[in-house]
């Protein structure tokens, strides 16, 4: 039976929870904010609501050496469905990855509970199930890099 890879990240940003609940469910400010490190990020399609789906691509710059195992050398394509929305506190995707390399495939859980805390708000964000292609460090980085990214986009 397969090890549950997991990781956790949290951060407080100083936003109230609703703002930061509205930039998870707006196609322009997901590519802005979810993207992490230099990449960019195109959407494809975005239904911001419980059971809507989405597809991205994240890109990496020119002059970064290629990744292996992704959907092409530079660029991760991903799809995914909002599996649940508790407005202004929890949002859970369900993202599924864009590879022919079966260590980057299947279904990551990716939660992001949003708690009110004095001044702005605590953001946790859990990726269950991350694919075993993916070092856990470096999702651990990819999502520090991209609350990070979040807080500046809701001046938080």
């Amino acid at each position: 039976m397969a090890t549950r890879r997991s990781t956790t990240v949290s951060r407080f940003i100083a936003a109230p929870p609703e703002r930061i609940y509205r930039a998870f469910l707006d196609a322009e400010a997901v590519a802005t904010w979810l993207p992490p490190g230099s990449m960019r990020g195109i959407v494809h399609a975005f239904e911001g609501r419980e059971g809507g789906a989405f597809s991205m691509s994240l890109v990496y710059p020119d002059d970064e050496a290629c990744q292996p195992g992704k959907t092409s050398d530079k660029t991760d394509r991903f799809e995914g469905r909002f599996a649940s929305l508790v407005p202004d506190e929890r949002i859970v995707w369900a993202t599924v990855f864009d590879s022919e390399d079966e260590s980057f495939s299947g279904e990551m859980m990716v939660s992001t509970t949003l708690s009110p805390a004095d001044g702005g708000t605590d953001v946790t964000m859990v990726c269950d199930n991350v694919p075993s292609g993916i070092r856990l460090e470096d999702n651990e980085e990819g999502c520090r890099l991209t609350l990070g990214n979040l807080a500046a986009f809701v001046g938080g």
